[in-house]
């Protein structure tokens, strides 16, 4: 009787751990799901940064050719030449660099998705755990129940002998 009654406990207290991995597993899901969110976020804010500066890339390269027309003119033109030049070269180590932080981010977004779906994995396999000792849990208290029936019929019919 006795060891019923432990392991019953030692089942409830598995059960109640196993909920309380489940909820931080859910919790750990959300928190993936947000900072996936933010990634993504970051990344329309980085695409949408780099399509500015290769837009301004466009017209300054457009300006370049304008100023190199007017650099024939004369020579007073080659400092703007030279400026522009200047500005185009770091407009398009900004480019560049905004290419290789979004590859970043998507490599990082990637990773990001392959954890957050084996934590959804996770998740499952311990509610799936947790609905088995549960089931399990219900199925000892049943037997437990007729144990202690039969144990009462048992003493009953001592008592009456």
């Amino acid at each position: 009787m006795d060891r019923i009654k432990e392991r019953l406990q030692a089942l409830r207290v598995e059960a109640d751990e196993n909920a309380a991995k489940a909820e931080e597993y859910k919790g750990k899901v959300k928190s993936l799901e947000s900072e996936n969110m933010q990634k993504e976020q970051e990344i329309t804010s980085l695409s949408h940064k780099n399509q500015v500066l290769e837009s301004e890339v466009e017209k300054l390269e457009g300006s370049v050719k304008n100023y190199k027309d007017e650099a024939t003119a004369g020579a007073a033109s080659s400092t703007q030449n030279e400026s522009m030049q200047r500005k185009i070269q770091v407009l398009e180590e900004e480019a560049e660099e905004s290419d290789r932080t979004i590859r970043e981010l998507n490599e990082k977004l990637r990773q990001t998705d392959v954890k957050s779906g084996h934590f959804e994995r996770k998740v499952q396999a311990l509610e799936q755990a947790r609905d088995q000792w549960e089931a399990k849990y219900e199925e000892m208290a049943k037997k437990f129940d007729e144990a202690k029936k039969e144990l009462d019929q048992f003493a009953a019919d001592l008592g009456n002998i």
